[in-house]
């Protein structure tokens, strides 16, 4: 996929790039595998705010992706859409049954390829199958954390990773992070990179594009009130952050817990699946 450029007609024409949708083959997507996408703007059941920056934004409907693709099933690829809700392209699949379904497209996926699951199914772009039938070595995405959950793992554009063992009853993998990872070998996961892959080169250009996709904007600390952030305060004009009689302490949330550094990680029953966390490379 190529990046779309614009002239420099105006301020935020400059330098703004957007996705070229040459490889989407319809615009008008399947209503059966459409639901309305309620917002919430970051409040909760309360209506109090608990994630920030998040509101507005341009209407949108879900579309049901099955990240769960029944084993036995042969479909055929009759479109790749574009979806809204997630930086990859969605595939439009058809079973045996006639009954449609929506996955993440793989890179190289084109109309009229058939996309297969089961421990039959052959190692070719876009198939389903458990890590134990995958060979060693693999490129793989769209992973299971747990058998019969759905795939949870590596689902944005241009993403992948690799399965570097198996043992047993457990399989190794390498996320897209550098973390290598215990996963159950009965999990199953689809072959190939999934595609989109030049989505991170896009630039915005302007504030309003932003702002189209429910993003508010935010304010730095060290230029709030000494009462709304632990950075802010001082005696008027440029300081760094904490200000004032907090100058030079360590940088904080709105809520005074440390950030930047400060390891915030609490469920530490996960970290027996993990066998190389993503942060050694970095410390080398």
């Amino acid at each position: 996929m190529a990046i779309k450029t614009y002239n420099p007609t105006t301020p935020g024409r400059r330098g703004m790039t957007t996705q070229n949708l040459s490889d989407i083959t319809t615009k008008k997507p399947v209503r059966s595998l459409l639901v309305v996408k309620q917002r919430n703007n970051g409040r909760n059941s309360q209506g109090k705010i608990t994630v920030r920056h998040q509101g507005g934004g341009t209407r949108k409907f879900y579309r049901l992706i099955n990240f769960d693709l029944p084993f036995g099933i042969s479909a055929t690829i009759e479109h790749i859409e574009y979806d809204p809700n997630r930086s990859s392209r969605i595939a439009r699949i058809k079973d045996q049954h006639g009954k449609y379904h929506y996955i993440l497209a793989a890179q190289g996926m084109s109309v009229g390829q058939t996309i297969t699951s089961g421990k039959d199914a052959p190692i070719e772009n876009g198939n389903r199958l458990a890590l134990k039938d995958i060979p060693v070595g693999s490129v793989i995405h769209a992973i299971e954390l747990q058998p019969g959950r759905g795939a949870q793992l590596v689902r944005s554009a241009g993403n992948s990773a690799q399965l570097v063992a198996k043992e047993e009853r457990n399989a190794q993998i390498r996320l897209p992070s550098g973390e290598v990872r215990i996963v159950n070998i009965n999990c199953s996961a689809s072959m190939g990179v999934i595609g989109n892959e030049q989505h991170q080169n896009i630039k915005l250009g302007k504030a309003g594009r932003s702002r189209h996709k429910g993003i508010r904007p935010s304010v730095r600390g060290v230029v709030m009130n000494a009462v709304d952030h632990p950075h802010g305060g001082g005696d008027g004009g440029r300081h760094g952050v904490g200000g004032g009689k907090n100058h030079g302490t360590t940088p904080k949330t709105p809520w005074g817990q440390k950030t930047l550094g400060y390891k915030t990680r609490r469920r530490k029953y996960t970290s027996q699946f993990i066998v190389r966390s993503r942060h050694a490379s970095r410390r080398k």
